[in-house]
């Protein structure tokens, strides 16, 4: 199965050695440099149990163009097309000791620059001085997700574990999904590979049992112009 029809059907697909090793310690030497004399910020958030940064290709724009080599710029042309943007980017240190887990969900909301009143845009919040907003279901269904994995990524550290395919299946509280039923997988990703995955597919990420640090960078992307004047806060055009 190639990986847009896996991608369309599962929703999430893995693929390894999009970067190389010496790629990979540039992100990650690019990114200690950054954040060494770093402190709690709207955008900075560190704990025992995750280190992590909001927006992170404003905070540090020199990982893009290392970020953006090229497999990644021909995996994303080449399932998707090339008239797809950044809209929002976190980076995730969770480390060898960490308690951290996220319980299964969908990603519901985009960040937007301002608070409209539109129709069927809805549960709006403030977070780190940023809007967010629930979209209709249209814009999350064309939207996805890039996790790229700067560390080996295992069930025994944090991998994210899937329900496969119920992306399609439009949105719905945690509580409706049988998942005693429904197959889940668990996705291990090695150092220098890739995740792609559809915001609507439920995921979770369990406790880190193994001691061993799980770095990620999750980049969302959009080709969507939004309505009324309302913009992407963090939209950000890739340079092909």
């Amino acid at each position: 199965m190639n990986s847009l029809n896996e991608i369309n059907t599962e929703g999430f697909t893995i693929i390894n050695t999009v970067y190389t090793e010496s790629e990979i310690e540039k992100l990650i030497s690019l990114i200690e440099n950054n954040t060494e004399n770093r402190v709690d910020t709207a955008t900075f958030r560190k704990s025992q149990d995750l280190f992590a940064i909001r927006q992170f290709h404003k905070e540090i724009p020199e990982t893009l163009p290392h970020i953006f080599n090229q497999n990644l710029k021909n995996i994303i042309a080449s399932n998707f097309g090339e008239d797809y943007f950044i809209t929002k980017s976190i980076y995730f240190d969770k480390p060898e000791k960490s308690n951290w887990f996220v319980a299964y969900h969908q990603d519901l909301t985009i960040s937007v620059d301002k608070k409209i009143e539109i129709e069927n845009f809805e549960n709006w919040t403030i977070k780190q001085n940023q809007f967010a907003v629930q979209p209709p279901k249209e814009i999350l269904e064309n939207n996805f997700t890039i996790r790229i994995h700067l560390d080996n990524t295992t069930k025994d550290n944090g991998a994210l574990k899937v329900i496969n395919d119920s992306h399609s299946k439009g949105i719905f509280r945690v509580e409706n999904l049988e998942i005693e039923i429904a197959k889940e997988t668990i996705c291990e990703v090695e150092k220098g590979g890739i995740m792609i995955m559809k915001p609507l597919l439920f995921h979770a990420s369990n406790k880190t049992t193994n001691n061993e640090r799980r770095r990620v960078i999750h980049i969302e992307f959009s080709n969507q112009i939004l309505p009324d004047g309302l913009e992407w806060s963090e939209k950000t055009i890739l340079k092909v």
